[in-house]
């Protein structure tokens, strides 16, 4: 009795070898590299399976596709806005943002291209917040306005899966009309000021002289060394001025006369004719 050769197990392994073959251009497809910084959002026959990463790991070709989405801050540069402030001035300004992407599937199902819609999100918000802020305020209370940015393009871009994390205003243009304006303004503010000082030295200097007259006063000794003292002020070395004090017991008695009032001096006789 002869054994018939089994043809079956040629067959399937000619199968196999066939599938191997058929497997290695693909394989480059179905290994997947996913950097630390990096999120990769798998889609199966077009469902959302979810995000993926950081390494290595293997996808179905054909069968799922594959969108990376990078985790880093990114720097966008807010372009110059020509806007009015609430007082009715013409300003040009422009801000730097910084965000960076916190929920990868939302970054990939719920928006376009989230960088582009996230720019011109921040654009209008700055038109807005701009136009409804004083110019005073725009150029003394900038951390205010900054905040206000940042939590309005943050409400916004949030579902999105993008986190905003600071906006600032960089550069603040105006008229040179305005810019004069201001600086005449700034210029009467700083007279006003020399101005109020100078009279509160006057004032302070004149409470001064009204104490040390009350002190001179109650004791007349004081008044003659006062008077030496400026005599000794008045002759330092090398001065050409000869001063010859003056005692003022000898004035004491005409400063007493002019003291005693008009009506004690006697009445003048009448001549008889």
């Amino acid at each position: 009795m002869t054994s018939q050769p089994p043809t079956d197990n040629w067959v399937a392994r000619l199968l196999t070898a066939l599938g191997y073959i058929l497997l290695i251009p693909l394989f480059p497809l179905a290994v997947k590299i996913v950097q630390e910084y990096e999120r990769g959002v798998i889609f199966r026959l077009g469902r959302l399976v979810g995000a993926k990463g950081p390494g290595l790991f293997i996808i179905l070709p054909i069968v799922d596709r594959m969108v990376k989405i990078d985790l880093r801050v990114f720097t966008v540069d807010v372009p110059s806005q020509e806007m009015i402030t609430t007082d009715n001035v013409t300003v040009k300004v422009d801000a730097v943002m910084y965000f960076r992407v916190v929920n990868p599937e939302d970054a990939v199902v719920k928006v376009e291209n989230y960088f582009r819609a996230t720019a011109l999100i921040a654009q209008t918000t700055l038109r807005s917040t701009i136009g409804q802020s004083t110019l005073d305020a725009l150029l003394a209370q900038r951390d205010e306005i900054n905040q206000r940015l940042q939590v309005a393009v943050d409400e916004a871009t949030e579902p999105w899966g993008v986190k905003v994390t600071m906006v600032e205003v960089r550069d603040v243009l105006l008229a040179p009309e305005m810019i004069r304006s201001i600086a005449r303004q700034a210029e009467a503010e700083r007279e006003r000021r020399a101005k109020v000082i100078h009279a509160e030295g006057e004032l302070q200097a004149s409470e001064k002289l009204s104490e040390a007259g009350r002190i001179i006063a109650a004791s007349p000794g004081t008044l003659q060394l006062r008077y030496l003292q400026t005599l000794t002020e008045i002759a330092t070395e090398r001065n050409s001025t000869v001063i010859f004090p003056f005692p003022i017991d000898l004035i004491q008695y005409f400063l007493t006369k002019l003291a005693v009032p008009e009506s004690t001096s006697p009445a003048p006789q009448e001549k008889s004719t």
